[in-house]
Parts: C-alpha cells; sequence; structure tokens
C-alpha cells in the first residue's frame, strides 16, 4: 500500500442532463464552456456512472452514501436524520427527523414549494424564530425546528411511541393540495405511526396558522403581487414562506466512520446540511467555506481553494457545488449552464494547484436533474477519473456521449471508492 497519496471527489450537484431542442439537442454539460473538464477527460479515463443502479433515480444522500462506499439499501434510514444532523440537532433513538421545506400556499393548495428560495437572511430568521416560539411541544412530543440553506429546514420530533413509518406532507408538484400524513399500511407498530402522522398534521396547521398572519411574510406577499403584476424589476421572486411541508421521515442512523472503513483522513466541502449531515455521521471533517451559499451566486473558487487547502492535511476530500441541481429543477437551462461553468471554473483552479503526480481525482455528479424533468432522473452520468494511477483513453471532452467511449466503461457508484483507491495505490488486496 502506498502511503501519503491523496483522493478526491468532486461532485457537481445534478450536473447530469438530457439532450434538450432549446440547445441544439445537446446535454446542458456539452452545451457548457468546460475547458477544465474537457482537459481532465482528454488527459484522463472516462466512463458513465449510475449512483445507485441503472434507470434508478437517486437523492442527493442515497447517492453520496453509494460514492462513498456504503450501500444505501443496507444503511439508509430516510433523509431526514442527514438533514438534521447537517443542522447541528442530535437525532437520539427514537427520535423521528424530517427533512422541511418552506413554502408558499393558498389554502391548501402549493403555489411553489420553495417560496421562490429565500435568500434574505432577516426573513428567514424571523419565521423560524415564530415557528420555534409558538410550537415548542405538541402533545407529549418536543418540537426540535432548525433552518437550513436557503428554503430548507429539519425537524426532529422526540417523545416516547414515535414511528417513522408514515406518509409524507409535500407533494412534491406546485398546483395540487398539500397532502395529510397517514400511518403507512404496513407500519410495524400502527399506533406510534398513527401517533407520529397525528402530531406531524398538527405542526404543519398550526405552522401555517403562525407565519400566514406573520408581518414578514404580509410584506413578502405584497412584493409577490406587485411581482406578478409587473410593477417591480426585481429579479429574485420573493414570496411569502407561509407554511413548512416535511417530508424524509427517518431515524437515528449507525454508520462505520469512514477512516475506519478505509483508513484515510477525510473531509467534505458540501453546501447543503442534508450531504454535511453525512459527512457528520462518518466522522469526517465538515469543513465550512465563506461564501458557499449553496445557491446560484455560490463562491465556486473559495470552493476550490479549500478543497487544496484541505487535502494538504487530509488523505481524502470530496466536494459539491450545488448550483448546477438548482438549474435543473427551475427548468432553467441557461442557469444549468452557467451553474456547470461554475464547477468547471472550480475545476481550473484545483487542476492549476494539485500536483496530480501524488493526486488521484474524480469529475462526475451525483445525479442527473435533466431541465425537461425538473426533477432527478435515473440517467447514468459522465464520469472522469484524473491523475496518478490513470490510463488515458480516447476522449477528447467531458459530456455525457463522449464519456460513454471511455476505458472506465459503465460502473456503479459503489464501485467509485475502490477504484479510486486502486489508482491510489491504497486499496487491499482481496486474497492471498
Amino acid at each position: 500500500m502506498t502511503e501519503g497519496t491523496k483522493g478526491l471527489i468532486f461532485i457537481g450537484d445534478g450536473m447530469g442532463g438530457r439532450p434538450m431542442s432549446e440547445i441544439d439537442g445537446r446535454t446542458t454539460i456539452e452545451a457548457a464552456d468546460t475547458p477544465a473538464m474537457d482537459r481532465i477527460a482528454r488527459e484522463g479515463a472516462c466512463g458513465m456512472m449510475d449512483p445507485i443502479a441503472p434507470g434508478r433515480a437517486a437523492g442527493s444522500d442515497t447517492s453520496h452514501m453509494a460514492l462513498l462506499g456504503y450501500e444505501p439499501e443496507r444503511y439508509y434510514r430516510g433523509r431526514g436524520p442527514f438533514e438534521a444532523r447537517g443542522v447541528g440537532i442530535e437525532v437520539r433513538p427514537g427520535d423521528v427527523a424530517f427533512r422541511c421545506n418552506f413554502a408558499t400556499v393558498d389554502g391548501r393548495t402549493v403555489v411553489d414549494r420553495r417560496a421562490g428560495r429565500i435568500s434574505q437572511e432577516d426573513d428567514i430568521e424571523q419565521i423560524v424564530a415564530a415557528v420555534r416560539d409558538n410550537i415548542e411541544t405538541i402533545e407529549d412530543v418536543q418540537v426540535i425546528f432548525k433552518p437550513s440553506v436557503e428554503h430548507r429546514a429539519a425537524l426532529v420530533l422526540r417523545g416516547e411511541g414515535l414511528s417513522h413509518e408514515i406518509s409524507e406532507v409535500d407533494p412534491h408538484s406546485p398546483g395540487v393540495e398539500y397532502w395529510e400524513s397517514r400511518p403507512l399500511d404496513d407500519a410495524d407498530d400502527p399506533e406510534a405511526a398513527e401517533k407520529t402522522a397525528r402530531i406531524l398534521n398538527e405542526f404543519v396547521g398550526r405552522v401555517h396558522e403562525v407565519l400566514d398572519d406573520l408581518e414578514v411574510n404580509r410584506r413578502r406577499g405584497e412584493i409577490w403581487e406587485r411581482q406578478k403584476n409587473g410593477a417591480t424589476d426585481d429579479e429574485e421572486i420573493i414570496m411569502p414562506a407561509n407554511i413548512v411541508l416535511p417530508r424524509g421521515a427517518g431515524t437515528a442512523v449507525q454508520l462505520e466512520p469512514l477512516k475506519q472503513r478505509y483508513g484515510l483522513n477525510a473531509a467534505m466541502i458540501v453546501e447543503v446540511d442534508l450531504v454535511r449531515g453525512l459527512g457528520e455521521y462518518l466522522d469526517m471533517n465538515v469543513i465550512e467555506v465563506e461564501g458557499a451559499t449553496g445557491g446560484m451566486g455560490t463562491d465556486e473558487i473559495a470552493i476550490a481553494r479549500a478543497v487544496v487547502e484541505a487535502l494538504e492535511d487530509h488523505d481524502f476530500v470530496l466536494a459539491n457545488i450545488k448550483a448546477p441541481d438548482l438549474g435543473g429543477h427551475d427548468g432553467d437551462c441557461e442557469a444549468k449552464i452557467a451553474a456547470i461553468e461554475k464547477v468547471d471554473r472550480a475545476m481550473d483552479h484545483v487542476l492549476n494547484y494539485l500536483d496530480f503526480s501524488n493526486t488521484t481525482m474524480v469529475i462526475t455528479a451525483d445525479h442527473a436533474t435533466p431541465c425537461s424533468v425538473m426533477d432527478h432522473a435515473g440517467d447514468s452520468l459522465p464520469i472522469a477519473f484524473f491523475g496518478r494511477g490513470t490510463c488515458p483513453d480516447d476522449v477528447s471532452s467531458f459530456g455525457e456521449r463522449a464519456c460513454s467511449r471511455g476505458i472506465m466503461g459503465h460502473i456503479r457508484g459503489m464501485q467509485i471508492m475502490d477504484v479510486l483507491l486502486n489508482m491510489m495505490g491504497r486499496g487491499d488486496k482481496f486474497g492471498a
């Protein structure tokens, strides 16, 4: 085994896509100007990758688990615990955790699942404070609520006799009514599931009552009305965040620390609490980066600098830039292309400042978020290995069609750490 070599997995979140007529039949990666990623493809070893399995759409949580070598089917307990851990809430045995969106509703109809993507810190502080101050307990259950990035938040219910085996409130689409949570038909403890669903529904209803009459939301609603009527030139959509829609119910997770599994001193540099929580569970050094906002305006060079610095005293780093996923969810090809070019600028900095005679890097996505779908899809993703231990192939650019001709063939997310460790010279021999 070779000591001292370094490894890096760099993720363009949701970067994968599909050919679209409005960009001349290209995918958003193919349409973007990506000289750094093209160099990685040209001088590296390329292929296609399925985070979970061919055709199976992956969440950011399950895909990152797989990319780090932790089988989601075995270890996944819902996304709520990762979000909660990522914002600093300890998820104890017996707790039920949820990932939440602040959203805009008219009555029970969902107008926007993200309340226009909230970026005003003062607004979100007032909105969160209103929830905390007014809803501390429901029945005998403690309510723990903390904000995450933009429109996201985490909720933990703590008390006796709770269950995560309940249906969601978030319908995942606008223009429809939000759902009422119910016990799952096959719940192991129907009584606990009924109690948890009842408490969750009461939480959602009370939050709506509190937020709908909040001064900050009345102001946001007035701005939104002016925007709808074309009476303002504001580019950012401002909508009232008058409800919380929980989803992804889950319980405490038990994961073997990454250092124990691979012998690597590892760091994580990501922008969203969902993935940050996974890093905390894996006992990775989760590094905060000033300017890494998780939004379209994130500072990609600050992220790249942090990656280079982290590899000075860590063996392995996983980094993620969220912006491409946002453009995909919004169905905005132009924004997604610009975000992919952000990822490329980060790659250029990394290429200029790391020693690749001693470092192996992987560039890929965690899932596809095609603009035509506006959600995660089970499409295969381009992947390229670059630096130490790689065998360059004949691929000359980074993208779905180009990488499909690469030497790495078609691999799955669970195989990436083994391939990376082999290239780093730090893999274990199987057998004598």
